[in-house]
C-alpha cells in the first residue's frame, strides 16, 4: 500500500511538471550551472526564478544543474539567472552579493570563489 502511494505521488508531481511546462509558449529550454547544497536552496532557486506561463526552473541537487524552460518572447536566461543571483545563489552568469549569500541559511551556503562556485561548505543537510 505504502508503495503504492509512492508511485501515486511521483505520477502528479510528474503530471504537474509537465502541465506547468506545457503552459509556456515560445518555449527554449537551457542547462546551467547552479551553486547551492540541499532541498531548501532547490526550492528557493526555483521559487526565484519562475515566473507563472512564463519560467520554469528545475536544479538538480546532486549535479548543481538547472533546466531552465521560458518563453523567449517574454524572459530570457539572464533575467531568470539574475532573480537567482538575487536570491543569494551564484551560478554561470551572476554572482550573489555578499549581503545576498549571507542571508541565506547555514546549510545553505555553499563554498564561494573570486568567481563565484559551487563547492559544499559542509555536508549537514536538513
Amino acid at each position: 500500500m505504502k508503495s503504492l502511494k509512492k508511485i501515486m505521488i511521483a505520477v502528479v508531481v510528474l503530471l504537474s511538471t509537465l502541465a506547468v511546462n506545457a503552459q509556456v509558449k515560445n518555449k527554449k529550454t537551457e542547462t546551467v550551472k547552479i551553486s547551492g547544497n540541499c532541498e531548501m536552496c532547490k526550492k528557493n532557486i526555483e521559487k526565484a526564478g519562475n515566473l507563472k506561463k512564463v519560467a520554469v526552473v528545475n536544479w538538480d541537487v546532486d549535479s548543481k544543474m538547472a533546466t531552465l524552460t521560458y518563453d523567449s518572447s517574454k524572459t530570457n536566461a539572464d533575467e531568470i539567472l539574475n532573480r537567482i543571483a538575487k536570491a543569494g545563489y551564484d551560478n554561470e552568469k551572476f554572482s550573489a552579493t555578499e549581503e545576498q549569500y549571507k542571508k541565506l541559511h547555514t546549510c545553505c551556503q555553499y563554498d564561494r570563489d573570486s568567481s563565484g562556485t559551487t563547492e559544499k561548505k559542509d555536508k549537514n543537510h536538513h
